[in-house]
């Protein structure tokens, strides 16, 4: 097909960059007819590619590629064998101890035995200090170390996660529902609102990752979360001073300076790894809650001002089917708080089983994380726990101690319930001051000055959402830090990414057909006459549609003003690299089609290259193509500016 550009187009250089220069009687068309033949099958394989998948196929095709995302398609000849193949595929993909429990031996069982007991040494204290700093019964700290467990053992991939309660976790329930229900005044409401919260948490993360919504907790970027780990670390590492001193009566904000005002004005009233050695701090917190129990009991230090548990309720975890509080006004914010929770709780489950499965050499599926979370926590809060989640320390221990399988949380699980059925009455003495200096052991961790400082070398952008995350939390509160640490980060991607996206001028490097940023690589020729133009945006939509058509119409009256007093300068043909673009709205196409329209105007011809799917799809449609005209559409840069060099070579020789 011929192409022919409007009939002002006149060769030209352009500015000061290097150029290549085109003569009529040297440099006839450069495309031979095996080349153009070629070329325009090319453009046939763009222009006549399939109609990609509708939304209710890629529904399907997500919820399927959860459940049956391993193993290679069945290829027997038995239909019977077939479906019996797919009804274990399917089993399989959604309790994958199906897959793994098969081949599973008794030498993985012995260190799976002592890592679970090991595990189970600092879960206990851990669970009971948690609790505490949820404002819960201790009980039910050790409960939400039973349930959640056994369910990801039958749901979860990661093999050393160590699942139970967390600090971080712990504290944002206790600083967001604090607010609407006063825990003191109404202990039993406070904890149904946080059995009502656990529900609506599992739900989102069960609806994660059915949707494969995973990318809603990438909005807490990495930055964003060493600052709020950071941050969190220091508020709760500040509570403590409440068991630490004796305080009765302590702030329930969580600010910096609210704790500390509440710590000096109360302090006046009485009140390097040696991996042989892993077992030690892993046992520490339960060692020093025995011989702190045992001393309390001898001396009577409780009857002289030294706050203990007292009474732990003992045995199975209790049904909290009929606590829960799913009518009412206060549902919304139970929903919002469980949103919050949820994302909050999968960040930290994904980042350490992905951690640990980096080291250990494989690889595990998000989405199949957030359902293994989401039906954990839905089970959890149908039997007395709150939300679960990966926790750092305890899955570092799990890993030391030589787990091989998830087996090692089912012995943890075993050894929690047994606990609560025999050893509970015997916690009665343990002193608060323990459990708040077990919390304080295990928040180093959370604290990464290292990171932090790599955040700072790397990225200074993403080091204001670090700070920003962490500020947040320290001076203002948990729902503060985390919406700085969401706004920062999505304002980044929206202002950098969306809104302002990088739009580059390409080059053709020397002897090569590559084409490049002309700013990165200087070396690169610009062809005389042709503004090639890659738009670095995922999506072209109505956020930056008119800011890169009115980048390219500047670029294209500057170079026309500059050929006012010269045929030099002038633009013939504006070649958009599209290959970057993977979906395109109508806002989009409209302000292609004025592009296209403002560019006539200067005799400008468009070209688009590499178009993906969606967007010549909706091109198509929408009938974009046809205005252009359908010879102006090309599998890569290069083609296209062989084409219009041959074009332009043609139209100047007819002249």
């Amino acid at each position: 097909m011929l192409r022919e550009f409007p009939q002002t187009l006149q060769n030209s250089t352009m500015g000061s960059q290097p150029v290549e220069n085109f003569s009529v009687e040297e440099q006839r068309p450069k495309l031979d007819m095996e080349d153009a033949t070629g070329q325009l099958e090319r453009a046939q394989w763009v222009l006549n590619s399939p109609d990609p998948p509708g939304l209710l196929q890629e529904l399907c095709s997500s919820v399927r590629e959860i459940i049956f995302s391993h193993g290679n398609k069945h290829t027997s000849s038995a239909a019977g064998q077939k479906q019996q193949s797919r009804a274990m595929k399917f089993l399989q993909g959604i309790f994958p101890i199906l897959r793994w429990g098969r081949d599973y031996k008794v030498s993985e069982f012995k260190n799976d035995l002592m890592a679970g007991l090991t595990l189970a040494s600092l879960s206990i204290p851990q669970s009971i200090g948690y609790a505490n700093l949820a404002k819960l019964d201790p009980q039910y700290g050790l409960y939400t170390s039973v349930i959640p467990p056994l369910i990801y053992t039958v749901m979860g991939s990661s093999r050393e996660i160590a699942i139970g309660p967390v600090a971080v976790v712990s504290m944002l329930l206790s600083s967001m529902i604090g607010e609407i229900q006063d825990p003191l005044a109404d202990p039993v409401a406070y904890r149904n609102f946080v059995f009502t919260v656990t529900l609506f948490a599992g739900t989102f993360q069960a609806i994660f990752g059915l949707f494969r919504l995973g990318f809603l907790v990438d909005f807490l970027s990495h930055a964003s979360i060493v600052g709020f780990m950071g941050g969190a670390a220091i508020v709760i590492g500040l509570q403590q001073l409440k068991g630490l001193l004796g305080i009765r009566h302590f702030t329930t904000k969580t600010d910096v300076v609210s704790v500390l005002h509440s710590a000096f004005t109360s302090i006046h009233h009485p009140g390097k790894k040696n991996k042989k050695l892993f077992w030690f701090p892993a046992i520490a917190p339960l060692v020093s809650v025995i011989l702190s129990t045992l001393i309390v009991y001898l001396t009577k230090a409780d009857k002289h001002g030294v706050n203990i548990v007292r009474h732990i309720k003992g045995g199975l975890n209790l049904s909290s089917i009929h606590d829960l509080q799913l009518s009412g006004p206060q549902v919304g914010q139970a929903a919002k708080i469980g949103l919050i929770s949820a994302i909050v709780a999968l960040t930290e489950a994904i980042a350490v089983g992905r951690s640990f499965a980096s080291i250990k050499g494989y690889h595990i599926d998000g989405n199949k994380e957030m359902l293994a979370l989401g039906f954990m926590n839905i089970a959890g809060s149908l039997s007395s726990c709150y939300v679960a989640t990966g926790s750092f320390s305890r899955t570092a221990v799990n890993f030391s101690a030589g787990c091989q399988t998830l087996v090692s949380n089912i012995v943890m699980a075993i050894t929690v319930l047994v606990s609560l059925e025999l050893f509970t009455a015997l916690l009665y003495y343990t002193p608060t001051a323990i459990l708040a200096s077990i919390i304080l052991s295990a928040l180093p961790g959370l604290i990464d000055i290292r990171e932090a400082y790599y955040i700072w070398k790397v990225d200074k952008l993403d080091f204001i959402a670090c700070i920003g995350a962490f500020f947040g939390v320290l001076f203002a509160s948990v729902e503060i830090g985390l919406l700085a640490a969401v706004t920062i980060s999505f304002a980044r991607i929206l202002l950098m990414n969306a809104i302002r996206p990088g739009i580059e001028t390409l080059g053709r490097l020397p002897r090569a057909d590559v084409y490049c940023d002309m700013d990165q690589y200087p070396m690169a020729i610009k062809t005389p006459g042709i503004l090639a133009v890659r738009i670095n945006s995922a999506l072209l939509c109505f956020a930056n549609a008119n800011f890169i058509r009115e980048r390219i119409l500047r670029w294209v009256a500057e170079e026309l003003d500059e050929s006012k007093e010269s045929t030099e300068g002038r633009i013939q043909a504006v070649i958009l690299d599209m290959s970057n673009v993977m979906n395109i709205d109508t806002a989009g196409i409209l302000a292609l089609e004025e592009l296209h329209k403002e560019l006539l105007l200067h005799g400008t011809q468009l070209a688009i290259a590499n178009p993906k799917w969606q967007v010549i799809h909706k091109l198509r449609l929408a009938e974009f193509i046809d205005r252009i005209g359908r010879e102006w559409v090309f599998l890569t840069v290069s083609e296209a500016v062989d084409a219009c060099v041959s074009s332009k070579l043609t139209a100047l020789a007819n002249c």
